[in-house]
Parts: C-alpha cells; sequence; structure tokens
C-alpha cells in the first residue's frame, strides 16, 4: 500500500519528533553520512567530462527520487510511520516558518560563523557532528536569505515558469539549456550571480551554509528541498498527459554528451534502475 508525504507544516507534534529521531538514528549507526559521500561523488558538473547523472542532466530528477527513496526506506527500517515531509517554499517564505523551528530542523546560523545553533541538529546538540567534505568545522551551517547579500525564495511564478513548458528536456541535455521542464526546475540560468540561479538551485543559495555545494545533504533540508522537486515532477507529468523522460536513445559518437548523460532505458549509476522505471511511484508513495 502506497504512504504519504506531507507538506511540513502539516505535521503533527508526533510526526515531527518521529521523524528527527529517525534522522538522528541513522546518523548515529553511520547510514547518514554514506548518502552524503554518494551526492559528493555523483555530483558531476557538465565542465567535467564524465557522466553526469545527478545534476545538469536529465537525469536530474529520477536519479533524486530514488535517492529520496533510499533515505526513505533508512527511516523507514528505524520506525515505519516516517516519511520524507516536503517543504514548499512557495509559502512558507520565513526563515522562523516551518520547516526552520527549534522541533525540526532549527533555524538559521548566528551571523558570526553561520554555526546553527537551534534545535536538535545543532552541534551542541551532540547528534549531529559533520564528518563529510569537512575541512575546519564539524558544525551544521546556514544563512537563511543571506544576511549580508539577501535573496529571495523561488515564488509559485517562478515553478509555473517551468511547469508550463511541455518538453521534459532539450539537447544539450546539460545546464546551459534553456527548454525544457528539467532545467528551468533544476535552475541553472544565464548571465552571474543571484538572477542566474532559478528555483530548486536558487533555494540551495538561500539556505546558503552547508547547502552549498556537493555535500549538501549534510543538512537534512536537503531531503525536504528534494522532496519538493520531486512533487513538481508529478505535478509536471500530470499536466502534461505523463510525457516521457528524454533522451529516449543515446546520444551517438559524434555527439558532446555521448556516454556523458543517461538515456531512458540505460542504467542510472549507483542503482540498477533506469529512468524509466522511475517515472512513476505512484504504487510507492503519493502527496498529499
Amino acid at each position: 500500500m502506497a504512504y504519504t508525504r506531507k507538506d511540513v507544516s502539516t505535521l503533527t507534534k508526533t510526526e515531527r519528533r518521529r521523524f528527527v529521531k529517525a534522522l538522528l538514528e541513522i546518523k548515529r549507526r553511520g547510514e547518514y553520512d554514506e548518502f552524503v559521500r554518494t551526492h559528493i561523488e555523483y555530483y558531476v558538473s557538465d565542465g567535467e567530462d564524465a557522466l553526469r547523472t545527478a545534476h545538469m542532466a536529465p537525469s536530474f530528477l529520477p536519479w533524486h527520487r530514488r535517492f529520496l527513496l533510499e533515505l526513505e526506506r533508512a527511516l523507514r527500517r528505524v520506525d515505519s510511520s516516517v516519511t520524507v515531509p516536503y517543504w514548499d517554499w512557495t509559502k512558507d517564505r520565513s526563515a522562523t516558518a516551518a520547516p526552520w523551528t527549534a522541533d525540526l530542523l532549527g533555524g538559521t546560523g548566528r551571523r558570526s560563523d553561520q554555526r546553527v545553533t537551534t534545535g536538535p541538529f545543532a552541534h551542541a546538540a551532540g547528534d549531529w557532528t559533520l564528518t563529510e567534505n569537512v575541512t575546519d568545522t564539524e558544525f551544521l551551517t546556514r544563512d537563511l536569505g543571506r544576511a549580508r547579500d539577501p535573496i529571495q525564495l523561488p515564488t509559485a511564478r517562478d515553478l509555473e515558469w517551468a511547469l508550463k513548458d511541455p518538453v521534459y528536456d532539450s539537447a544539450p541535455y546539460d545546464s546551459t539549456v534553456g527548454k525544457g521542464f528539467r532545467n528551468k526546475l533544476e535552475g541553472w540560468g544565464s548571465g552571474r550571480g543571484s538572477t542566474s540561479w532559478r528555483n530548486h538551485n536558487r533555494v540551495h543559495r538561500w539556505v546558503g551554509g552547508a547547502m552549498l555545494g556537493g555535500a549538501s545533504v549534510n543538512d537534512p533540508v536537503f531531503w525536504l528541498v528534494h522532496a519538493f522537486v520531486d512533487l513538481q515532477w508529478s505535478r509536471w507529468q500530470r499536466r502534461h498527459g505523463h510525457p516521457r523522460y528524454q533522451p529516449a536513445e543515446p546520444p551517438g559518437r559524434g555527439s558532446a554528451q555521448y556516454r556523458r548523460i543517461v538515456a531512458r532505458h540505460q542504467k542510472l549509476p549507483p542503482w540498477d534502475v533506469t529512468p524509466d522505471e522511475l517515472e512513476d511511484h505512484g504504487r510507492i508513495y503519493r502527496y498529499a
């Protein structure tokens, strides 16, 4: 039977407590840091001459769908009632609203060093020491809204700009493509600075701190952001009659994307699954 992912702002006190407790438990077991390492390994840019699966590629959406499922399975082994909630950043836009409350993810970092000092993931609580991609800090950092150079979260209008595009993705299938739902949602734009960050990318920038770069999984809000991204893929499919993942066939030898992106029926590393097999989640979970 399919389970339900809820808007984080609608969780009961008990649901909040159980979600946090499950996260802390898989961190204690060492499982959580494996997720951080996986994301770092597969965060490959289109400037690199390598296969891209997690970002800057058509497989951005199915890759993160499977990644979320892996995390959710780990949480549900601890507590079968837990699912990953989503954060609707078009609605809950304040740095003090859910999920930034003391009983969920805690708040922003202090101004001096961006260190998170509130909530269960604050380093002082003793349960959330960063071990992956760490240089001089072991504590979680955030800079919600970027205090020194403020930016705003994406709006419903920004999401609509992506959702109304009927094309899933298009050549050259990277961060430069201007047509297609995938990149409009992932958020790689032209220009420089904050105007070039759209939707998903802009949310990472708004959160700041640990959410910048390949080790962004160090901040648990990563999962809530990507659950909302996943929900948008579902909404886009329903709106446009369930159009298929593109490309259907792998680029040929003469293409700059040869062996650099995953086609519809190719395996999606690091899992033995194809984008085609991840297009429908209805038998596993649904969204409230």
